[in-house]
């Protein structure tokens, strides 16, 4: 049987505040949908930032979070979808135009891209 964490999740579009308890096995997104709780997602495989959260306390694994690079990680930045719980969690959702300003804007204000993205620049 594996172990489960709280998780309190701050979504900021609406106000809301919940707790809810994951297993560390299962996707967070997943696991929270289960429990009857919507929150932003779209591709569900990692690849873009709409399911994005900051992490304000806690540790999450997402080896498959491609959609975010290694600075926004360090950051305290995860995508849902591809997130285990590690340990309890205090997270809060975030605006999916922020997270992709923060992530690709200096590159695409700049017309630094010209092929492929820069998530693996670190």
């Amino acid at each position: 049987m594996s172990s489960t964490h709280t998780i309190k999740v701050r979504h900021r579009a609406s106000g809301q505040e919940y707790t809810l308890e994951v297993p560390e096995n299962r996707y967070i997104l997943h696991s929270i949908e289960q429990q009857g709780r919507d929150l932003p997602f779209s591709c569900r495989n990692g690849a873009c930032t709409t399911c994005a959260v900051r992490i304000i306390s806690g540790e999450v694994y997402q080896p498959e979070a491609i959609g975010l690079s290694p600075a926004l990680r360090r950051r305290g930045y995860a995508l849902l979808c591809v997130s285990y719980a590690r340990s309890d969690l205090d997270i809060e959702t975030q605006d999916e135009d922020e997270v992709y300003q923060l992530q690709f804007g200096r590159y695409f204000a700049k017309g630094k891209v010209k092929a492929g993205l820069p998530l693996d620049e670190d």
